[in-house]
C-alpha cells in the first residue's frame, strides 16, 4: 500500500471516530436521538405507473436466445399501465438505473421490494433467481429503506437511519463490503461517519452522499470514475491489465477547475448536495450550485468540451457564467443533465445512437416553460415529470419506455405522452428499457385518470 491512500485512509478512519465520538451528552440524550430518523425520504407517495420492456431475460439483449425454462415471462408495454401487482399500494420510491434490468419498490411504510434480472444476485434476496413480481426483502425487513439504486447487477439501499445496504455483482468491490465476494443477501456497507443521504449507481461502481456534503466512492476506477485521481490500472503480465479496485467508500478528496492551460486549481468549500452516475461517469452539485464531473470522457458526457477522462472532479465552467443555479443533476449511459433553481433544463453527451454529441451544456428549448419536477435517464431515452404530464423523447430503438404507443414508439424531440394527461407524475425513474412513475392518488379525480389506464398483471 502506497503512504499516499495510507495516509488517505488513516485521514477517513479519524474522521469517522469524532462524528461516532461526536461533543459527549448523556446515555439518555443519546439513545432518544438513535431513535429518530437521521435520513427523510421523499414526501411524495403515490400509485406506481410503468412502461416498457418487462420481459427481464431480455432487456439489453442482442439476440433472441435466452437459458432460462420456459416460464411466464413479462412483455412489451408500448403505453403506461398501472403496475398490477402493486395495485392498491402506496409507492414512495421507485428505483432503477440505466444500466440496470432491476428495480426496487419502497412502499409508503418504508417497506422495500425487489423484481427483475437477478443473474448476479442483485435483488438481495438471497439467490439469483428471476423475479417478476415484487418480493419484500427479507433481510432489510427491519430497516426502514427510503432511497435506492441499481447498477448493472448491484444495488444499493439506504435506510432512514443513513446506514446503505448492498446486494449483487461485487468483482469489483462495488458492494462496498471490503472483499469482492458475491453478496446474494443486503449486506450493511463498511462504512463509518457522518449518515449518507444518498446513494448513485455506476455500471459496476458506487457513489454515496453523507450530510455533510461529502462523497464516498467505490468499485471499479478504470476511467477515473471514483474520482480518487487514478484509473486503478496495473499490469498483471505484459499483455494483461489489472484495476485496483475499492472495496469499500473512499472519501474523495479533491475538487479542482482547469484553465485554458489545463492547469488545475483547487476548489475549496465543497459541500454536495446531489450526484448521479452513467455507466462510467459522474456528476455531482454542490450547495453553491457549482456542477462538477468526473470519470470517461468519451462524447462529451463530462460537459468540458472534449473528450478527456478527468481522474478528480472539475467544475464545469459553462455554469460559472451564467446567471443560473443548478440544484439537481442526472445522467444517462453516455449523457448528463441538471435542472435549474428557475426550471430551466440542460444536457450535454451523447443522447442518441449516431450523430453529433453536445459536448457542453446546452438548454432543452422544448421544455422552457414548463414546471419541471423530475427526470428519468435511461441508454438514450429521457422522460420528464413537468405540470399535469409527462414528456420523453429518444431516437431509435426504444422498447416502450417512453410510453408513445405501438404505433409511434420513438421520438427525436420531446413529446407529451398524451395517455398520462391529467396526471400529475411526481417521481420519474428508468431503467435500461422500461420506466417507473409514481402518480398522485390522492383525489377521487386523480383515481379516475389512473383508472383509465390500462392494468398489467404477470
Amino acid at each position: 500500500m502506497s503512504e499516499k491512500r495510507k495516509a488517505d485512509e488513516d485521514l477517513e478512519e479519524r474522521d469517522a471516530k469524532k462524528q461516532q465520538l461526536g461533543d459527549g451528552g448523556d446515555e439518555e440524550k443519546n439513545e432518544a436521538d438513535a431513535a429518530k430518523p437521521l435520513v427523510q425520504g421523499p414526501e411524495h407517495v403515490g400509485a406506481l405507473v410503468v412502461c416498457g420492456q418487462f420481459n427481464w431475460d431480455m432487456v439489453g439483449k442482442r439476440d433472441n436466445k435466452t437459458s432460462t425454462p420456459s416460464v411466464p415471462h413479462g412483455r412489451t408495454l408500448w403505453a403506461p399501465h398501472i403496475f398490477g401487482p402493486l395495485k392498491g399500494v402506496r409507492v414512495r420510491v421507485a428505483a432503477s438505473g440505466s444500466n440496470a434490468g432491476h428495480n426496487v419498490i419502497v412502499t409508503e411504510d418504508g417497506r422495500c421490494f425487489t423484481f427483475g434480472r437477478n443473474v448476479k444476485g442483485q435483488l438481495g434476496l438471497g439467490d439469483e433467481e428471476r423475479r417478476d413480481i415484487p418480493t419484500l426483502v427479507e433481510s432489510l425487513k427491519d430497516e426502514r429503506v427510503v432511497g435506492a439504486a441499481c447498477g448493472r447487477h448491484h444495488t444499493l439501499f439506504l435506510t432512514d437511519r443513513g446506514e446503505v445496504y448492498s446486494a449483487g455483482d461485487n468483482k469489483c468491490g462495488q458492494c462496498g463490503v471490503g472483499n469482492t465476494n458475491p453478496v446474494l443477501t443486503a449486506t450493511k456497507v463498511k462504512h463509518q461517519g457522518a449518515p449518507i443521504v444518498k446513494v448513485a449507481c455506476g455500471a459496476e461502481f458506487s457513489v454515496i452522499l453523507d450530510c455533510r456534503g461529502v462523497v464516498f466512492t467505490f468499485g471499479l476506477p478504470e476511467y477515473g470514475q471514483l474520482g480518487h485521481n487514478t484509473d486503478g490500472k496495473y499490469f498483471i503480465t505484459s499483455t494483461k491489465l489489472g484495476f485496483n479496485n475499492e472495496t469499500k467508500p473512499k472519501r474523495v478528496l479533491v475538487f479542482v477547475e482547469k484553465g485554458r492551460d489545463n492547469h488545475s486549481t483547487p476548489v475549496d468549500e465543497v459541500e454536495v448536495r446531489d450526484v448521479a452516475c452513467g455507466t462510467n461517469h459522474t456528476v455531482a452539485v454542490d450547495a453553491k450550485g457549482r456542477v462538477f464531473s468526473w470519470g470517461f470522457g468519451g462524447y462529451g458526457r463530462l460537459g468540458h468540451a472534449d473528450t478527456k477522462d478527468e481522474m478528480v472532479p472539475r467544475r464545469i465552467k459553462y455554469f460559472d457564467t451564467q446567471t443560473r443555479g443548478v440544484k439537481h443533476v442526472f445522467a444517462g449511459s453516455t449523457y448528463s443533465m441538471a435542472l435549474t433553481d428557475n426550471g430551466n433544463v440542460f444536457s450535454w453527451g451523447m443522447t442518441k445512437r449516431t450523430g453529433e454529441a453536445n459536448m457542453y451544456p446546452k438548454p432543452v428549448q422544448d421544455l422552457c416553460g414548463w414546471d419541471v419536477r423530475s427526470i428519468g435517464c435511461s441508454v438514450t431515452s429521457v422522460m420528464v415529470a413537468a405540470d399535469e404530464s409527462v414528456i420523453g423523447w429518444g431516437c431509435s430503438p426504444t422498447y416502450g419506455e417512453l410510453g408513445l404507443g405501438d404505433t409511434k414508439k420513438s421520438s427525436a424531440n420531446p413529446t407529451e405522452v398524451k395517455t398520462m394527461d391529467g396526471l400529475h407524475v411526481h417521481a420519474v425513474e428508468m431503467g435500461m428499457a422500461h420506466t417507473l412513475m409514481i402518480c398522485r392518488d390522492d383525489t377521487e379525480q386523480d383515481k379516475a385518470n389512473l383508472a383509465d389506464l390500462p392494468e398489467y398483471n404477470i
